[in-house]
């Protein structure tokens, strides 16, 4: 299997690169407009993969519609002296306008979020305890459950982690909401929101390295090298419904991780 690559297909690349020129220059609609067709193959792209952690109820069709605000805020914003290729850029802003718009319909029961905050509990003092990253025995067994039980748990729980470590950057006090993307370096920043990027993603691979392995394979198979729940699942040979839960559990440690790096 190979990592997959998400491209955007263009009939003539002098064309769009023109069609950028004019919108930039004129802020026109009718260019504006063309550029939401030509690069819509994105929005439905992020949709299907953010859709593949949801529950069954969430129609991904809805989450179509809130990504392509993404979309539209992407072309408005891109800078066209950026370093980034467009589709990088407008990728995290998609699926930033879904997670906002899931987070503004508060999707998740009370029940769900009080299971997630019992696990992350236990996570945090067995971490102190044993020095390292727990096993789901362990974490059952603080819990007084059984591991199917923890299972459970982490499956109901992974709509709290829908991607997740977008939320994780956006949680920080430190300013706006935002995405792994956004935490890339900008030439169009200042030197102190160049540093506090640099000091989150230094965070960031500090929290990952203190995982387990199976937790770092399955987090650099799914954000960075862009393989499915399933692809991964016949990777390390387990169910899609178990790599969800290795998911979420993951997402708890770096979660809690990046919140204690936070603390005075």
């Amino acid at each position: 299997m190979t990592a997959k690559m998400v491209t955007v297909e263009m009939n003539d690349t002098d064309q769009i690169t023109l069609l950028w020129k004019e919108y930039k220059a004129t802020k026109s609609a009718t260019a504006r407009d063309r550029l939401i067709v030509n690069y819509s193959p994105l929005v439905k792209y992020v949709a299907g993969r953010v859709a593949s952690g949801l529950p069954g109820n969430i129609d991904p069709a809805d989450l179509v519609s809130y990504g392509i605000f993404g979309l539209i805020d992407a072309i408005d914003k891109f800078d066209l002296e950026r370093a980034n290729k467009f589709e990088t850029y407008a990728i995290a802003r998609i699926k930033g306008a879904i997670i906002d718009e899931l987070r503004a319909i508060d999707w998740v029961p009370r029940s769900v979020r009080a299971k997630a905050r019992s696990v992350e509990k236990a996570i945090t003092k067995l971490e102190a305890k044993l020095l390292r990253s727990p096993s789901d025995e362990e974490i059952a067994a603080e819990l007084g459950i059984s591991p199917k039980d923890l299972g459970d748990i982490l499956t109901e729980t992974r709509r709290l982690g829908v991607a997740a470590l977008d939320e994780i950057l956006s949680s920080s006090d430190r300013g706006e909401s935002g995405t792994l993307g956004d935490s890339l370096p900008d030439k169009t920043t200042g030197p102190v929101l160049s540093f506090e990027n640099e000091e989150t993603k230094q965070l960031l691979a500090q929290a990952v390295n203190r995982l387990g392995d199976r937790e770092k394979m399955v987090l650099a198979l799914y954000y960075y090298e862009g393989f499915t729940l399933a692809e991964i699942g016949q990777v390390l040979g387990v169910t899609e419904s178990r790599v969800c839960q290795i998911h979420t559990k993951a997402v708890m440690q770096l979660r809690l991780r990046l919140n204690d790096f936070e603390t005075p």
